[in-house]
């Protein structure tokens, strides 16, 4: 996993910067290029706080399981091991060369959806998926993206700027930039991204379109090179990481997904049935919390955690990108 890899999937709270790494190298200039490596990706990634999901979930035989985003299946695939010899996952997962490689392992057991996890309750009465014991969602990237996808994720690649997680879904990065108004733009980068140079870079990126679309990684670095001041462009933390993940987040409307979650998961849970969170943003932490809060003042939840559940200093070592990650559990009462 790259140093970019790394620190992108781990965005903290306070330091969204964290996703992108210690000043990390702008993307080379010249023609731009997707080249997807699916194969690479399940080296490149672990899944983060295996042992503590499980502890939580406490996952018993032959109960039913909701994996919301499957990824490569490494949660997965520890829950499949408990809940032999019946028990069965539902893996949603979102991106389509993903789904892809999953589905071509034929895991027994793990029923798959290619969807997004927002449309819980219709993808449970597709499969007829009842009763569910537990939920988990792991709201981090995989470095898949950022290595092979070829979407723009990374600015230390010259790509296209889409930065959907499934193309046939969303506006791209691509998009936006070229056709929102700079108020929109400024907006957005303040409640994703926490630039501090929002209305510089918003003010650049009209001015630069107007000449011509801005289209790859690259044209992006330039504007923002352009935009953001000489003297903070040479911190720890590249100067695009905050513009790169306020993109990657509204393109995918994530935090409007989890936001629509949550409620159908309470809903389609047993009694006693847990839902387990991972989250790597402030806004997906707050918005799990506040759901979890509000519910347990109402009695329809007991929150498991009452601070979240981080990883610790040998797991960091191994897998950089738990550091951020925070867990969140409650339970269904």
């Amino acid at each position: 996993m790259s140093v970019e890899a790394n620190q992108l999937a781990s965005t903290s709270a306070n330091d969204p910067s964290d996703y992108f790494g210690d000043r990390a190298h702008s993307p080379p200039r010249g023609r731009c290029k997707r080249t997807p490596s699916p194969f690479l990706s399940e080296l490149m990634h672990i899944s983060v706080l295996p042992k503590q999901v499980l502890e939580y979930l406490d996952p018993k035989p032959n109960e039913n399981y909701i994996d919301g985003t499957l990824g490569f299946a490494g949660h997965s695939k520890l829950i499949l091991e408990r809940i032999k010899p019946n028990g069965r996952v539902l893996g949603i997962e979102l991106t389509s060369e993903v789904f892809e490689q999953i589905k071509k392992q034929n895991i027994e057991r793990l029923v798959l959806e290619n969807n997004s996890y927002s449309r819980l309750q219709e993808i449970i009465k597709k499969h007829n998926f009842l009763p569910v014991h537990g939920i988990l969602l792991d709201l981090g990237m995989s470095s898949w993206h950022l290595e092979g996808s070829g979407k723009g994720f990374s600015f230390q690649k010259n790509e296209e700027l889409d930065m959907r997680f499934n193309q046939d879904r969303g506006v791209s990065a691509k998009d936006i930039v070229n056709l929102w108004p700079r108020q929109e733009l400024e907006e957005m980068l303040i409640e994703y991204g926490g630039e501090r140079f929002a209305k510089r870079i918003s003010d650049e990126i009209v001015q630069t379109r107007k000449d011509k679309p801005i289209k790859t990684t690259s044209d992006l670095i330039v504007v923002l090179e352009r935009a953001i001041p000489k003297r903070f462009q040479q911190g720890k933390i590249h100067f695009a990481t905050k513009t790169f993940q306020a993109l990657r987040i509204k393109a995918n409307h994530e935090l409007e997904n989890i936001k629509q979650v949550l409620p159908q998961a309470l809903k389609i849970l047993e009694k006693g049935g847990r839902i387990a969170i991972i989250s790597f943003h402030s806004g997906e932490d707050r918005i799990v919390k506040n759901f979890f809060r509000d519910h347990a003042k109402l009695g329809h939840l007991k929150t498991l955690t009452k601070k979240p559940i981080i990883a610790q200093e040998d797991e960091i070592k191994d897998n950089p990108r738990s550091r951020s990650a925070k867990l969140r559990v409650a339970e269904k009462l």
